[in-house]
């Protein structure tokens, strides 16, 4: 078997690669260990007897297991979180969502008759107040 390091050394300068990147496939040892000047080399690299291998990257195995572990909804305990409380639980989104849904229910409860148009309007402002906690706690202040 041929040494062929300083082979590798010059095909790696040549092609501004490092020396771990260089192939020489083992069949043509011998035809590469004769190639002493660069111009050999790249005569060498022409004929695709010296090639360049593709960069080694990280492996996706652990990133794949986080994503399995994610999608069950493992890893949000608060060692895992960046950022404050409204960065995940946005309050402002909270309470837009919820008023949306209590003046809906009112205006469901104003159209089959159960308020009047002075009552609705009292409880939309109340609603608006931020009287009411919940949806719950409107029907719940509807039924007194």
């Amino acid at each position: 078997m041929s040494n062929v390091s300083i082979q590798k050394k010059l095909a790696a300068k040549i092609l501004g690669v490092g020396v771990s990147r260089i192939y020489v496939a083992p069949e043509h040892l011998a035809d590469v260990s004769q190639a002493i000047t660069k111009d050999d080399v790249r005569s060498l690299i022409k004929t695709g007897l010296i090639d360049i291998r593709p960069p080694s990257t990280p492996t996706r195995g652990r990133k794949r297991l986080v994503r399995i572990k994610k999608a069950k909804g493992k890893r949000k305990a608060a060692g895992s979180r960046k950022g404050g409380m409204g960065v995940r639980r946005q309050p402002e989104r909270e309470w837009v969502l919820r008023v949306r849904k209590q003046r809906q229910y009112l205006r469901k409860l104003r159209a089959d008759g159960v308020i009047d148009a002075k009552t609705y309007r009292a409880l939309y402002l109340k609603i608006k107040g931020g009287v009411f906690t919940s949806l719950a706690s409107l029907k719940n202040y509807i039924g007194k």
